[in-house]
């Protein structure tokens, strides 16, 4: 790793966490003049492609989903730091798969599964959206199921 102060090739791991984002985090110190400094390091994944209702596909973009499970927590006693660890179980899963496209409904129904395990509230409000509930009965359904 190069040392961003003097431009050494050498340094050494001092200390390595794990970072947001499935990242560890590594604090180094430079073998020539002796600076600390920190690096993250990723793991590199495939690209993923999201086949969506239409059969249009686009690249995969986890902000899609946090930004949706943000709307569904809106007011609700739900921390930023508890919807960023949901993502990150959630794009865990999505990549467990194994899979180089994957359909959105795929990625809806699990999104679903965990925001049913976060908050009951923003599980429904989610659901309303993405099953695009047409009546109060269709609502309803889904809160029996809920309920059960």
């Amino acid at each position: 790793m190069k040392c961003p102060y003097c431009g050494n090739e050498g340094s050494r791991v001092i200390d390595s966490r794990p970072a947001e984002n499935n990242a560890i985090r590594r604090r180094r110190e430079c073998d020539d003049c002796g600076k600390r400094f920190t690096t993250y390091e990723k793991i590199e994944t495939e690209s993923l492609t999201v086949i969506k209702k239409d059969k249009a596909r686009q690249m995969y973009d986890r902000n899609k989903i946090r930004h949706g499970i943000v709307q569904s927590c809106h007011k609700l006693p739900i921390s930023m730091n508890q919807i960023d660890k949901a993502v990150d179980e959630i794009e865990t899963r999505i990549f467990s798969l194994g899979l180089r496209e994957v359909e959105s409904s795929v990625i809806g129904e699990i999104v679903m599964d965990k925001l049913k395990d976060l908050d009951e509230v923003a599980y429904v409000r989610f659901a309303a959206i993405y099953r695009e509930f047409k009546d109060v009965n269709t609502f309803m359904s889904e809160l029996k199921k809920l309920l059960k």
